[in-house]
């Protein structure tokens, strides 16, 4: 009897936990029901990947839609739009909204207005706070949570969370990873007169590479004695690679392509306040060490920091101008020119896009090219040479700083569930997003 599935994706080249090779996928009810041999079997629908490329579908574990609040940077449409067109098949989002994301009101709000808008799957962040921290045990196990945030340095109303004592107690009272932006307030502050009205080269003095470890050495400390799983992200500097791979029973490292990518001086020279996010843009050094951190396998995943803000107000002579650049759309095509360019291999990239958040966040069924998983596929041309233009761009902000790069490898489709989502740029089954499982978060 001829097995049935309701799509198939044929003759493409499967990259995913077992390697390379040239294979179908099978998909029934959303979920992978065969890899391997299907000429024989019938389907619904059958996509020929002839040509492509199929990876397990890209997760972004960090991006910033700006909604509610500031919807006039970004919104939940726009932001999953960018997304599903980048190949990203589901994001984690961020608590600095307005208002932030701290109690359960406000994620349920945020999951309402993401229902029947959003184009890919979605979980939120929760924001720890010093008011929040005895309730943060109940408020990560909450459906459609992906974990518990904290800003170490400055960040949105009463988000910031800068003392040993606040961050020991939201660690006390969370049993899930919990994810760090790692840079010292106190320092900071120190620094900011540092700044150079109008000199965006001087953003990565005022947030030197000191203020980044000095935090993240408080931070891993605080972990090691509770007993506590953390997340830093974006990592940025040599010292934080060096000292996190001596601790990695506790913490894991995330990386984003703007800091494998782009460099100071000349990158703020260059974009002037495209350039500025926070921890920055840093000197050449630091990136070659992101770079090794990368290869020795001290970085766990990819996140975009996926953070808009309109040419006009990036226009305004620094320290006016605020940090943050979008990323979601371009994750994908540049990270597929550093493996095109032999700084990293698919099977890498793979595992920071997909594995990777599987691993740390306890995914119950995404993350994986493999039977009984979501069908959740990229599908991308590794010989496509694009060059990434403002205009391209679906988040409401319309600018990129990769403006100009010419890139070699792009997502050709995006399948979420089984639904083909996003074929050859253009956005054909929207609104499907549905919010992500995890396994601390199964209903008993």
């Amino acid at each position: 009897m001829t097995e049935t599935y309701d799509l198939i994706v044929r003759g493409g080249e499967v990259v995913n936990h077992a390697g390379r090779g040239l294979a179908d996928v099978g998909v029934r009810g959303g979920k992978i029901a065969a890899v391997g041999d299907l000429s024989q079997a019938s389907a619904d629908e059958v996509f020929d990947a002839k040509g492509l490329t199929i990876m397990p579908g890209v997760i972004d574990t960090q991006v910033h839609f700006r909604e509610p609040g500031l919807e006039w940077k970004e919104d939940l449409e726009s932001g999953s739009r960018a997304a599903v067109l980048g190949g990203v098949v589901a994001v984690f989002e961020m608590p600095n909204t307005e208002p932030t994301t701290t109690d359960p009101d406000a994620l349920a709000d945020k999951l309402a207005r993401a229902k029947g808008r959003m184009h890919c799957d979605h979980a939120f962040y929760v924001g720890g706070t010093h008011e929040n921290a005895q309730w943060l045990g109940e408020l990560e196990r909450l459906p459609g949570c992906c974990g518990i945030k904290v800003f170490m340095g400055a960040s949105t109303g009463t988000l910031l969370v800068q003392d040993d004592e606040g961050i020991e107690q939201v660690l006390r009272h969370v049993n899930r990873r919990a994810a760090f932006h790692s840079e010292d307030e106190y320092r900071l502050a120190e620094r900011r007169p540092l700044a150079r009205t109008g000199d965006w080269t001087s953003h990565y003095e005022v947030r030197d590479a000191q203020s980044a470890i000095q935090s993240t050495e408080r931070l891993v400390r605080i972990a090691t004695a509770l007993g506590k799983r953390i997340h830093v992200l974006h990592v940025t500097t040599a010292d934080e690679i060096a000292y996190l791979a001596a601790h990695k029973d506790v913490a894991s490292v995330e990386l984003t392509p703007q800091h494998l990518t782009l460099a100071g001086p000349e990158a703020y020279e260059r974009l002037k306040g495209y350039a500025q996010m926070n921890p920055p843009i840093r000197g050449e050094e630091h990136r070659r060490a992101l770079w090794a951190g990368l290869a020795s396998g001290v970085a766990d995943v990819l996140g975009s920091d996926h953070a808009p803000h309109t040419s006009e107000e990036k226009a305004r002579p620094y320290p006016a101008s605020p940090s943050g650049m979008p990323g979601v759309q371009t994750l994908l095509p540049v990270m597929l020119t550093h493996v095109a360019e032999g700084r990293l291999t698919l099977e890498r990239l793979v595992d920071l896009t997909s594995h990777g958040a599987n691993r740390l966040f306890g995914l119950a069924d995404k993350g994986r090219l493999a039977e009984g998983y979501d069908a959740d596929l990229t599908i991308v041309d590794l010989k496509a040479r694009r060059t990434i233009r403002h205009d391209m761009m679906a988040s409401r902000v319309g600018w990129t700083p990769f403006d100009g790069m010419e890139v070699k490898g792009w997502p050709m489709a995006t399948i979420i569930r089984g639904t083909v989502v996003m074929r050859d740029d253009e956005v054909i089954a929207p609104h499907l997003g549905e919010p992500v499982r995890f396994n601390e978060t199964l209903a008993p």
